[in-house]
């Protein structure tokens, strides 16, 4: 069984990387959302609607980045936001993440790119 191979440097990254996602979201910085997301983002959620059937809503990174810029996550924003991020596995080029808020849960995969780690997909829930 492989083990994880992240570097201190690479844990630092990774929870820069998810802070830049979730604080950027949330005060509507659009330079950290950009710097946090792959141009490929994938970002879901399971969305029930009102006959009861279920499917998932699918979002881009321009998307994500034209709600950050129209302030959307900071209509989402809570007094006490509680971002926790956990690293829970790292090998060579890509790593999964768990941001958890007062807001948000989300399931973060990454890939380390040339220009750094950038969030490739997403699976998130409201609290």
């Amino acid at each position: 069984m492989a083990t994880d191979t992240a570097t201190t440097e690479d844990r630092v990254a990774l929870e820069r990387v998810a802070l830049d996602y979730l604080e950027g979201w949330f005060d509507g910085d659009v330079t950290r959302m950009e710097r946090a997301l792959h141009p490929e983002l994938c970002k879901r959620s399971l969305d029930p609607d009102a006959a009861g059937s279920e499917s998932l809503k699918t979002f881009t990174a321009s998307q994500m980045i034209g709600w950050t810029a129209e302030g959307l996550g900071r209509t989402r924003d809570v007094p006490d936001r509680r971002i926790e991020v956990d690293v829970e596995d790292v090998f060579d080029t890509i790593a999964n993440v768990t941001v958890r808020s007062a807001v948000y849960r989300e399931y973060l995969q990454l890939v380390r790119t040339d220009a750094g780690w950038k969030i490739a997909n997403a699976m998130w829930q409201r609290v």
